[in-house]
């Protein structure tokens, strides 16, 4: 008699696997900014692995979605040390010692844009790498945008790129359009306003 494959489970179906014990960790490796972690794991089944992983730094990270009242997403143009090129993306930064993620997130603007936000809407935290990362980003939809700079510590300016948010395919098809998780969050900001709007062109006419 053939067994049948077992089917993929379905969401919602293990939502609360038991979790590998750590049972030691070791620095392995650090830089000035980077820090490198061996962890010896068990997994619920007994099998042990040994995993290295970059450990988080710092108090967090930022992300935004500028919309100014044209309906237009604000993005920046800078150069990404490890592709070795310039990339269009969202703004973002690190939260600094003190700093709610709201005040990282309208300090960044303040800083890459040249603009504040009165309106911040919580969109979701995501990690980069799980298999080799612990650290992850807020991601945040900045709204009602104001006129208010804050000095940086980019070595050079950024340039602004508006870009209807209507227009969303056509800006992730250009080849400068890169990084994965800016990617992710305009869709999932093209995704909340047409949920909650409707009509991606009336952008400015939401509510404080």
């Amino acid at each position: 008699m053939t067994e049948q494959a077992k089917a993929p489970n379905s969401p919602g179906e293990n939502d609360n696997p038991v979790k590998p014990r750590i049972h030691a960790r070791h620095v392995v490796a650090q830089s000035r900014l980077f820090t490198v972690e061996s962890l010896e794991m068990e997994f619920s089944n007994g099998v042990q692995r040994t995993y290295e992983r970059l450990a988080s730094g710092g108090h967090g990270a930022v992300m935004m979605v500028p919309i100014d009242e044209n309906g237009q997403v604000l993005l920046i143009r800078e150069y990404g040390v490890g592709i070795e090129n310039y990339t269009l993306t969202l703004p973002k930064g690190a939260v600094d010692l003190g700093e709610s993620i709201e005040q990282a997130a309208n300090r960044e603007l303040k800083e890459e844009i040249g603009k504040g936000a009165n309106q911040l809407h919580y969109l979701k935290s995501m990690s980069l790498s799980p298999s080799y990362m612990k650290s992850s980003i807020d991601i945040f939809i900045a709204q009602d945008l104001y006129e208010e700079s804050l000095p940086g510590d980019e070595p050079e300016p950024l340039e602004v790129v508006a870009w209807p948010l209507n227009k969303l395919d056509e800006l992730v098809s250009r080849a400068d359009v890169t990084e994965g998780r800016a990617i992710a969050a305009l869709y999932m900001a093209k995704s909340w306003f047409e949920n909650n709007q409707g009509n991606m062109d009336k952008t400015a006419s939401i509510e404080k």
